[in-house]
């Protein structure tokens, strides 16, 4: 598990603080925070309202919302550098007599195009006390994951109508190199080409994104504050399109908060539940204030399911211990302790619900197709034997009338990338099998992710996998995404310079020159020059729940390196199975 210290969070926490609330505090001087939707989003993901109280922050104002004047108190704007948040506020400071606010502490999140700069110097420059950029423009959702909660970007980079794809890569760059100023890293820049892949509909996005931030990233340590060009340091920046792994997005996952995400309807983290005692809706947000969560999200639900009524003794073990004797110190302990152990109580009961909701699904259909995903996913049975019939596995399913159409697609395209693209007579059958005639878009759209749907004369050729039939694993979930493989090749120093090519010069540790060395038995110094190194992974087109969890897994198991994974946003199966509609819309 992460440490509050190398937490993605805390680092952009450190970031905000230090650049915008000690940039404009003085002590003992209260000041109004007010924040678009973008950066509401930003802070609530990194910081709590107890944070910025402690800062001297009294109010936190919504940007776009009707706000009473408060005329003896000094603003601070952290907002975004849109048309619509400058323009909001202008409006604060418009009429000369009646300001708004006693004055404005003005902070972008990233660069603020000039012509709206201009605007600002023109109509309220009085009133400004303070205007810079941040370079903070990204949420850190967890303490290894980020995202840009840019959920639209999918279709505008890989649909065939899209017009804005350049513009949209464009932004993508800008919140990247956003991300490695925050970690103060100027990384090497590497994106994956598929070689012997002729076959291609689109050009690389990897390959243009990449050199997009390549740029950027030298533009940004060119014109750092400290005028002070800063080298490439010895982390990584390793990007990739989503076509890469299909198999990670549409297979059903056990281990918790991926299957949760899945099956359960979980809103912005927030879960809704009843209780047996309580039938009222109650709420949980599930994110890492809640260090119960933080233990049981990357585990199988089966220990999962074993593990709560553990915690709940543990928790209530501790409680009678302290009840048995009664001195004034242990009674005004446990009147400290109460609060806490009902909220801890109260997690338990969350958690305990939502695996209960989890195994519900799961012993419904999940159960009966999870055993056949596997098989196609990896193509072999738990028996380890090849998979010879694949057809055989998938025809019980589309007949089954229990299984609901959704699980039928799922089934149908593990089938197809199993079989790396199927004819078109057969895709009709399956469709008409499976009586999913209205969603054939849905499936032959995977083609604008460079995934073959229809076999070609071309042979698209499947990426090599790591063999793990020696790791421990439960039967139903023998699949690893594609992405722990890249993420422990990249430690190991066994990355292909030829299928991940270098943007840039990098340092001699990673350009592929220490590899030799590594071989020749000079291994420790290599680990040695690489301590506190960062691989930061970028997945353009949504990052899975299952993804996430290698970031961590791989950082656990390494002592060198700490993995940080990130997307545009956050993928769901339903989520992207409803993207891929749209892309030919």
């Amino acid at each position: 598990m992460a440490t509050a210290e190398h937490s993605l969070k805390r680092t952009v926490w450190q970031k905000i603080k230090k650049l915008v609330i000690d940039d404009c505090m003085k002590e003992g001087e209260w000041k109004i925070l007010i924040l678009d939707h973008y950066t509401t989003k930003l802070l609530s993901s990194c910081c709590k309202m107890s944070n910025l109280m402690a800062e001297g922050i009294s109010v936190v104002e919504d940007l776009h919302k009707n706000r009473e004047p408060v005329p003896n108190l000094k603003a601070i704007y952290f907002i975004t550098p849109t048309e619509k948040s400058v323009s909001a506020l202008i409006n604060d400071f418009k009429k000369k007599y009646s300001y708004k606010y006693k004055a404005a502490y003005v902070y972008f999140t990233d660069y603020c195009p000039d012509n709206l700069f201009s605007q600002l110097k023109t109509t309220c420059s009085k009133a400004i006390k303070r205007c810079k950029e941040v370079n903070v423009s990204f949420l850190s959702y967890e303490s290894k994951v980020f995202a840009f909660d840019i959920p639209d970007a999918f279709h505008s980079i890989y649909s065939p109508a899209s017009t804005d794809k350049i513009a949209t890569l464009e932004m993508v760059a800008e919140k990247i190199v956003t991300l490695c100023a925050t970690l103060d890293e100027n990384p090497g820049v590497r994106y994956r080409h598929d070689r012997g892949n002729d076959y291609r509909e689109t050009e690389n996005n990897a390959e243009c994104l990449a050199n997009m931030v390549e740029e950027k990233l030298a533009e940004h340590y060119k014109i750092d504050e400290q005028r002070i060009i800063k080298g490439k340091t010895q982390s990584q920046l390793l990007i990739i399109d989503r076509g890469f792994d299909p198999v990670s997005t549409i297979l059903h996952e056990l281990t918790f908060q991926a299957m949760a995400h899945d099956l359960v309807s979980i809103e912005n983290d927030i879960y809704r539940y009843q209780t047996k005692d309580d039938p009222s809706s109650k709420e949980a947000l599930l994110n890492e204030d809640d260090e119960l969560w933080v233990k049981l999200r990357h585990l199988h639900i089966a220990e999962v399911v074993e593990k709560i009524p553990k915690l709940v003794k543990e928790l209530s073990k501790s409680q009678q211990t302290t009840e048995g004797k009664h001195t004034v110190n242990s009674l005004s302990q446990l009147m400290k302790k109460l609060p806490n152990y009902r909220k801890q109580k109260t997690k338990q009961t969350v958690h305990l619900s939502l695996a209960e909701d989890c195994m519900k699904f799961f012993h419904g259909t999940v159960e009966k197709l999870c055993k056949a995903e596997q098989d196609l996913a990896i193509g072999i049975d738990a028996q380890r034997q090849k998979i010879k019939d694949p057809m055989r596995i998938i025809l019980p399913i589309m007949l089954d009338k229990s299984i609901e159409s959704f699980d039928k697609l799922r089934i149908i395209l593990l089938y197809i990338f199993y079989v790396n693209g199927t004819t078109e007579e057969n895709l009709s059958k399956l469709i008409q099998h499976g009586k999913v005639t209205d969603d054939r878009d849905i499936i032959e759209n995977w083609k604008y992710l460079d995934v073959p749907i229809l076999s070609s004369n071309v042979q698209h050729r499947k990426p090599s996998r790591k063999d793990r039939s020696d790791e421990e694993s439960y039967q139903l979930s023998r699949w690893t995404p594609f992405v722990k493989d890249i993420m422990e090749d990249f430690i190991a120093n066994k990355l292909d310079s030829q299928e991940w090519p270098h943007c840039s010069g990098c340092s001699a540790a990673w350009n592929g020159s220490g590899a030799v060395s590594a071989r020749q038995g000079n291994k420790s110094n290599l680990q040695d020059d690489r301590r506190g190194v960062k691989l930061i992974v970028f997945i353009i087109g949504g990052v899975t729940y299952s993804e996430m969890r290698c970031a961590y897994e791989v950082s656990q198991a390494s002592k060198s390196c700490e993995v940080i994974v990130g997307s545009t946003h956050i993928l769901t199966p339903r989520r992207l199975l409803d993207d891929l509609k749209k892309l030919s819309k």
